[in-house]
This record gives C-alpha cells, sequence and structure tokens, in this order.
C-alpha cells in the first residue's frame, strides 16, 4: 500500500488530498477550516483533517506531492529576463517564496508540529499544468484523451496540450509567460471593479447585460495564430513590474494592478468597487466574454488538431468558465469532456498526487464523488445543537425527504447540511441553501435575507438527471455544476428563480447512486410539484461554505434561513 499526500502551499486554494493505493480517499481546502477564502499560505489543518478522514498518521506517508516545480521551464525563464531585465527581480522573489517547498519535511515539522522524525515521507515535485491535467484525466475513467490546462500561470506556462494514453500525460505544446487568457480576463475584471480573487464568476454573470460595443478593442487585446497566444502590450501592465499575485500576511490574495494606463486612455477611468455599474461595464463584461469563449475555441481546437481524441479532458482556472464549457460540444470536434470539480489551483493537490500515483505504475482508481471532505456523526450534531439552544426534531430518511420537501414547496428556505463535504468550490447537495426555483421573487429574496450578492449574478438549478433533457437543451451530465445550457422554452417561467436573462442555468445534475438523500429530495418534490428541480446555492453568508455544524447552525442562526436539516434533525424558526 502507498500513501501519498498531494498539497497545495503557497498559493491560491492551499489545499490537501490523500491518495492511497490509487484512490483518492479524502480532499479539502484550507479555507474550508480556517474561513479565509482562498487562503493562500501552508494548509495545516487540511492535512490533518485528511489524515483524520483517511484514518492515517503522519508517519504513514510514503510520498507528498506538490502541484509546483520550480525547476520546470527554466530556460524559458532564463530567456524571458534577459530580454526583460527589469523582470528579474520579480522572478528572484517568485523563486524565493517558493523555497519552503524545497523543503518539506522542515515546513510540515513545524507547522503541524510534529517530530521530524516521525516523517519518511519522499516529495515529489509535479510540474503546476501538469497537475491539473492529471486531475482531471485520472479521474475521468478513461484510457486515453486530450488534455488541455489553461490559467492565469503556474511554472511559468499559461496553458498546456497534452495527449493522455494510459497512465502517461505527455505535453505537447506549451504556452508561456506573459501570454495567458486567465490574465487577460483578470485585466478586465480589474478594470469594471471587480479586483478581488474569485471575481471572475462575478463578470461572467454580468456579461449577458452587455452588448458587443467594444469589439475592435477586445480584438486588438488578444489573438491566437500558429498556435501561439499573443496578448496586446499596450493593454497590459509588463509581466515583472508588479504583475501577477501577492499573499498578505493573513494568508489572502492580492491581486496587483494588470491594466495600462492606454486602456484608461481609450476607454475611459476604471469603475470603482462597490459603484454604480454603467452600461459601459455591462458591455465591457460581454465583450470579454465573447473574446475569452472566441480563443477558448481555438485552443480547443487546435488541441484537437495535435492529439486527435473526441474525449477532453480539461482543468485549470479558465475551466471554471461554464458558459464557455456549456458550448464546447457545439464549437469543437470533442463529444466527450471530462472537467475536474476543482479545476481551479486546489485542485494541485488531488492532481500531483494521482500524477505521482499513476508514476509508480500503480493501477488508478481515481475519485469516486466529490464528497471528500469532513462528515459528523448525528451524536456529534444532536451535541452542537442542544449547546447552540435550538429545538429540533429527529426522523427517519422518510420522514426528513417528505417534510423538507413540503417546507420548499411552501416556500421555505432550507439550509441542508448532510454527509461529507463537496471538493471544489461548488455547493452540490451536501451543504446547500434550497428554494423552490419558480416562485415570484424567490431570488430576491434570498438575496435580501440571506446571500446578499449582486443583483445580476445568476442562482443555480440542480436537477435530476434522468429529466435533464426534459428541461435543457443539451443532456450531457454535468455533475459538478461546470456547464451552462439553455433552458426550453416551456420551462423558463416554471424556473423563473434560476433562468439567467439569456435563458440559460449553471446546472448540477443528480443521480441516486451519487447522492441518494438529495435525490430523493428533489424527486419528492417534484412529485408534489411537477418541477424535478431545486434552486441550489452554496451554505454561506460571505464567508466559505460551512464546513462542520457549528458553522451550519451559526449561519441558521443570524440569518433569515427558514429550515435547517441537519443529519437526522430538522429545526425551524
Amino acid at each position: 500500500m502507498s500513501v501519498i499526500l498531494g498539497i497545495n502551499m503557497n498559493h491560491a486554494g492551499a489545499s490537501v488530498a490523500i491518495v492511497v493505493d490509487g484512490e483518492v480517499v479524502a480532499a479539502i481546502a484550507e479555507e474550508r477550516l480556517n474561513r479565509i477564502k482562498y487562503f493562500a499560505g501552508f494548509p495545516k489543518n487540511a492535512i490533518s483533517r485528511c489524515l483524520k478522514i483517511a484514518k492515517l498518521k503522519f508517519k504513514d506517508i510514503d510520498y507528498v506531492a506538490v502541484g509546483r516545480d520550480s525547476k520546470a521551464n527554466l530556460r524559458k525563464k532564463y530567456e524571458y529576463a534577459l530580454k526583460h531585465p527589469f523582470s528579474l527581480l520579480n522572478l528572484l522573489k517568485i523563486k524565493s517564496s517558493r523555497n519552503e517547498l524545497d523543503d518539506l519535511k522542515t515546513v510540515i515539522s513545524k507547522e503541524c508540529d510534529i517530530n521530524i522524525g516521525d516523517l519518511r515521507f519522499k516529495q515529489i515535485n509535479v510540474e503546476h499544468h501538469l497537475a491539473h491535467t492529471a486531475s482531471a484525466y485520472y479521474t475521468s475513467g478513461w484510457k486515453s484523451a486530450a488534455g488541455l490546462s489553461v490559467d492565469g500561470s503556474g511554472d511559468f506556462v499559461t496553458c498546456m496540450f497534452s495527449k493522455c494514453d494510459g497512465n502517461q500525460i505527455k505535453p505537447v505544446h506549451r504556452i508561456h509567460v506573459p501570454n495567458s487568457l486567465g490574465s487577460f480576463y483578470n485585466m478586465i475584471c480589474q478594470f469594471i471593479g471587480f479586483p478581488k480573487y474569485g471575481d471572475e464568476g462575478k463578470v461572467m454573470g454580468l456579461a449577458p447585460y452587455g452588448n458587443d460595443t467594444y469589439k475592435k478593442y477586445f480584438d486588438e487585446m488578444i489573438k491566437f495564430e500558429n498556435g501561439q497566444l499573443k496578448l496586446n502590450k499596450k493593454y497590459f501592465i509588463p509581466f515583472g513590474n508588479n504583475q501577477g499575485l501577492v499573499i498578505d500576511d493573513k494568508g489572502e490574495m492580492v491581486i496587483n494592478k494588470h491594466y495600462s494606463d492606454y486602456m484608461v486612455q481609450v476607454l475611459g477611468e476604471s469603475r470603482e468597487p462597490y459603484s454604480e455599474i454603467t452600461q459601459r461595464d455591462k458591455d465591457l463584461a460581454f465583450g470579454l466574454q465573447r473574446k475569452f469563449e472566441e480563443i477558448y475555441f481555438k485552443l480547443l481546437n487546435h488541441l484537437y488538431k495535435l492529439v486527435p481524441n473526441e474525449k477532453l479532458v480539461l482543468a485549470g482556472g479558465c475551466a471554471l468558465n461554464s458558459v464557455a464549457n456549456g458550448k464546447i460540444f457545439e464549437k469543437t470536434h470533442f463529444k466527450k469532456t471530462s472537467i475536474h470539480p476543482a479545476s481551479g489551483d486546489e485542485g494541485l493537490a488531488i492532481g500531483a498526487a494521482l500524477y505521482t500515483s499513476n508514476n509508480l505504475g500503480e493501477d488508478s482508481k481515481g475519485m469516486k464523488c466529490s464528497y471528500l471532505g469532513s462528515s459528523y456523526s448525528n451524536e456529534e450534531i444532536k451535541k452542537m445543537l442542544e449547546e447552540k439552544r435550538v429545538e429540533f426534531k429527529k426522523l427517519n430518511q422518510k420522514e426528513l425527504v417528505e417534510i423538507t420537501a413540503d417546507k420548499l414547496v411552501e416556500g421555505k428556505i432550507v439550509g441542508w447540511f448532510q454527509g461529507r463535504s463537496e471538493w471544489g468550490p461548488r455547493a452540490l447537495g451536501n451543504r446547500s441553501i434550497f428554494c423552490h426555483p419558480g416562485l415570484a421573487r424567490m431570488k430576491d429574496i434570498l438575496n435580501s435575507r440571506i446571500k446578499h450578492r449582486e443583483s445580476f449574478r445568476p442562482f443555480a438549478p440542480i436537477v435530476l438527471a434522468d429529466k435533464q433533457s426534459e428541461i435543457f437543451e443539451i443532456d450531457y451530465p454535468s455533475p459538478y455544476m461546470l456547464y451552462v445550457f439553455k433552458i426550453k422554452k416551456e420551462w423558463r417561467n416554471k424556473l423563473s428563480a434560476v433562468n439567467h436573462i439569456d435563458n440559460t442555468g449553471r446546472l448540477q445534475s443528480v443521480s441516486r447512486n451519487e447522492n441518494e438523500l438529495c435525490y430523493d429530495l428533489i424527486n419528492n418534490f417534484y412529485q408534489k410539484t411537477g418541477i424535478p428541480v431545486l434552486l441550489n446555492t452554496s451554505f454561506n453568508e460571505n464567508e466559505p461554505i460551512v464546513d462542520n455544524p457549528e458553522e451550519a447552525i451559526d449561519c441558521f442562526l443570524r440569518t433569515k434561513i427558514d429550515v435547517l436539516v441537519i443529519g437526522k434533525y430538522i429545526c425551524e424558526k
């Protein structure tokens, strides 16, 4: 038996995964435990939690796999530094910040308060984009595929094209810094007043409200020709001159300014965060998403020329663009896709671990589901409810589903806390808030009472997998909420709370073998209403998704959630 601990550290989405004999048995992002969104420091809590879930000790770890390799692409780094001397200091700072990766035993011993003599593991460094691709390929269940990893940057690469065959991933083409599709998207997000790490999803939701007013500028900003991505330097602050990401003292990500003075000259002053969103800002969001999709599909079609396989594995932060993902089948030659649920950098933990496992010659069992985090017994839940002085009723599973469905039919907002927490940024039916998807003003009510999100951001539908084809124009499975598909005309009014302005929904399809309790709840609601869909959003209030019973109960108490269903217990205000 081999035990591999995968880790992403000193970078956004610090996280840990444990792979035992080729199978992922635990995975969790540090933010779920220390409550710092996109935490980018050392994931000491996640290490301890994953070991606890896997019932292992530090001395059991054979390998620690890191989704970063400072030795990768050295020639390209030096070439760039020689051509751009001003960037040399920045590159040296980046290298310095990675020094901890070179001495993990000392770091783990110190951070986790473990005798260094108990750490016998061998350290393996896996190139950033190899780890991304591995996260999608080795969890796909496929024997071959074409692989694309695309994001801001990692190990001096912004995009990697790969041929996946058997247990091997062979890179066939790379695009290097500073030419980055992720940086392009982030620059516009900053310019229109969404500067935080992770704000890209907000801008994706804003885009349908705009028009293609600024097409000529976007066509100048970025091009893809002859296998190479090119950013127009006029619009961007040069790489190495404060471009990129900085980790502050709290371990939070701070994004430095990306847009140049030329942007301001041709498009006016950038929008101040939280100020009024003008039509210009909506039009820029539209143009950004349109141009992103254009380049995205050019990358994918170029990949198909290099690796003519109808199966696509996809990862990296850009793979979280669910609107673009929903058009892959229409715009490319790919017929099947496997997108990792944690496509951003937290997914590097699983990717690095599985890459190491497969290169050891182990038979990869991959990832059976996305429910890989913490779970709590009904006894633990009951104790916390009593400590918080919350009245509750204990129900069997049939009663729990029946009564909860009745509450949803009445228009109640339900906090739903069950089983193991989800891997990745989405609530997938175990740490969710559920609502009726078709009641008038349900979206506004949910926002005013709990979520406090921008009005233009849509909420997601969770649908019975065997009913998806009746409601959506594309019936390809979407278990991780990573595709946006058109809602059929006859269902748009019935699903008014989850139907976006462009008549789409970022759906999650759920089958009974994936999540029995969640499926039964939606099915019971369907029997009562004729609607096999619920509104599904993350169980939180401007914080990381709740992980433990105390956080769930506290969120229930301080917000206007009507009903809490937690383990076998139901609580109502």
